[in-house]
């Protein structure tokens, strides 16, 4: 069978059975198309989280009413916080943990996890299976945190702001969850800037004393030098110890000092401001975003994929004979299989 021969012979059986190849395309896509109406929205919030540091924090070049109208350096923004990545902390286990174990009373007092793992089953097929709430704390936080895991995006967009979103096809937990998602990132953030203020300044404490030490040390053997006084042999001569290394090792400690207690003073004040205003300027309110399979794009995908895959399912008996008939000219040339036959007996 040539190729002309294959090509004529398919069109002559798809022409005569093309009522059953439209049939199929239908039926294929009206399935694809209640497949998109089964389907759950997933719906999304985005929140845009602003930092208001103090002006400690810039360096203390400049106030943070200027830094804010533009009159000087711009306010330090979430991106320039190398000691603290607050898009980690956002999805980190920590925090998702921390969230799952909130209890909205909104909702019956339930906690964010319960909720989470609820929706998970509603969005489930009746042929899979459901997902068992924990009764114990630490087993309902680690299951709804994997369930959290995909439901929060995080990022640092172009202007040095924070944008945190929550998705989730229950349209009612996205600003609950979306608000306590917030006050658990700005508490944990808060709560890191005030421990790295506070090493710093126990730090400084800590090299403060540590030079105050020294100074003493070397108050000591001076005063012990200035008390001991030498005699030449022999002579009547006297003189006294040196104190020229002494004098210019304590005047380099001193200038220690002197740059440790500024940098208390600074770590103080650090301290005493470590803790940021935190502004959520989007809030995660409605109209939420919405993203569903497109019912007629689906649709024709079906109509596509349902002729294609009865038309092959049709003409399978024409390809198996021209594929066969190619095989055994391959293999045996213009000879019959028979002669073969002959052969080998």
């Amino acid at each position: 069978m040539t190729s002309k021969e294959l090509i004529r012979k398919i069109y002559t059986r798809l022409s005569k059975l093309k009522i059953i190849v439209l049939v199929c395309g239908i039926g294929l896509a009206i399935l694809f198309y209640i497949y998109t109406k089964s389907v759950s929205p997933v719906y999304s919030s985005t929140a845009s989280i602003f930092p208001l540091t103090n002006a400690a924090d810039n360096s203390g070049a400049s106030s943070l009413l200027s830094s804010l109208t533009g009159m000087s350096e711009t306010p330090k923004s979430f991106s320039q916080e190398a000691s603290i990545n607050i898009v980690e902390l956002a999805k980190s286990r920590r925090t998702r943990e921390a969230v799952a174990l909130e209890k909205l009373p909104q909702f019956g007092n339930k906690t964010i996890g319960e909720l989470i793992i609820e929706s998970e089953n509603e969005r489930k097929s009746f042929v899979s299976k459901k997902l068992i709430v924990p009764h114990n704390d630490t087993a309902l936080s680690a299951m709804a945190a994997v369930l959290l895991q995909n439901s929060i995006d995080a990022k640092i967009n172009k202007n040095g702001m924070f944008e945190l979103t929550f998705s989730n096809t229950d349209k009612k937990l996205i600003s609950p969850v979306s608000y306590v998602l917030i006050d658990k990132i700005s508490q944990f953030y808060i709560d890191l800037k005030i421990k790295k203020a506070r090493e710093d300044y126990n730090f400084t404490m800590r090299k403060l004393d540590s030079l105050n030490d020294v100074l003493k040390t070397f108050d000591r053997r001076a005063i012990t030098m200035a008390n001991t006084t030498l005699f030449v042999p022999g002579e009547r001569i006297e003189f006294t110890i040196p104190k020229e290394n002494l004098i210019t090792d304590k005047e380099r400690v001193l200038r220690q000092k002197d740059a440790a207690a500024n940098n208390r003073e600074e770590a103080l004040w650090r301290l005493q401001k470590a803790r940021p205003i935190i502004e959520t300027l989007d809030k995660p309110e409605p109209p939420f975003d919405e993203e569903k399979p497109s019912g007629i794009l689906y649709g024709i995908l079906g109509f596509i994929l349902g002729c294609l895959l009865s038309s092959v399912i049709l003409i399978a008996d024409i390809l198996y004979k021209y594929v066969n008939a190619e095989l055994n000219q391959a293999v045996f040339g213009d000879d019959e299989p028979t002669v073969a036959v002959k052969e080998t007996e």
